[in-house]
């Protein structure tokens, strides 16, 4: 049982070194002579849990693919409306970024070209079927213009939401990312929302973005 933590803790450490890499320098431009330095274990360690830097970076965007679906699933779990719950999923997706550097790694692995293996989907397409499904949500419960084409909607989303922590990753510290999200919100929510409706989301969006730069 010892040996066995042990070697959790250590796969744990390889992945965080990894990531933090990754983020930093790009998949690229990190060998794996990086990471066993960086991790500070063996070769013969890194070599036991992953065979190619490949497997590393499948690894990675698991995780963040995992991280990515328990926000959204708990969001649900809340009764919330669905617009609500999709402007809360975003937070939450952007809180792990803040915090941590598995999440952060995966959206530059995303974006850098590695290769997605089977069954592991794309987090873009994950994000996609999320926010369609909420803004098709939203449009029953009228909190979005009757003529709103969900799907297009749902993409620009992402594109704007994806698009806003790549940018900044160049420009600004990731601390940032919370109010760039609230930026987001509070143009693409002028856009889709109904006016009555309008000021309570517009609330919700700066109320999450005060609550996450105080943690």
């Amino acid at each position: 049982m010892a040996r066995q933590l042990r070697a959790e803790q250590t796969r744990t450490t390889i992945l965080t070194a990894a990531a933090e890499l990754f983020d930093r320098h790009g998949y690229e431009s990190t060998s794996l002579s990086d990471i066993v330095e960086h991790a500070q274990v063996t070769k013969g360690a890194l070599y036991f849990h992953f065979a190619a830097k490949e497997d590393l970076a499948q690894a990675i965007m698991e995780l963040q693919s995992r991280a990515a679906r328990q926000v959204a699933a708990e969001m649900d779990a809340r009764g919330q409306s669905s617009l609500e719950a999709l402007i809360r999923t975003t937070f939450g997706i952007t809180r792990l970024s803040v915090e941590g550097p598995i999440p952060r790694a995966g959206l530059r692995l995303a974006t850098g070209g590695v290769v997605i293996r089977p069954p592991l989907r794309h987090p873009y397409t994950e994000l996609l079927d999320i926010a369609t499904r909420k803004l098709l949500g939203a449009a029953k419960e009228s909190d979005i213009h009757p003529d709103v084409d969900a799907e297009a909607a749902a993409h620009s989303l992402v594109c704007f939401f994806v698009g806003t922590r790549v940018v900044g990753r160049s420009l600004e510290p990731v601390a940032r990312q919370p109010r760039r999200v609230a930026e987001m919100w509070h143009i693409m929510i002028r856009g889709l929302v109904p006016v009555p409706r309008r000021a309570r989301y517009l609330a919700l969006a700066t109320q999450l973005e005060r609550e996450l730069r105080a943690v």
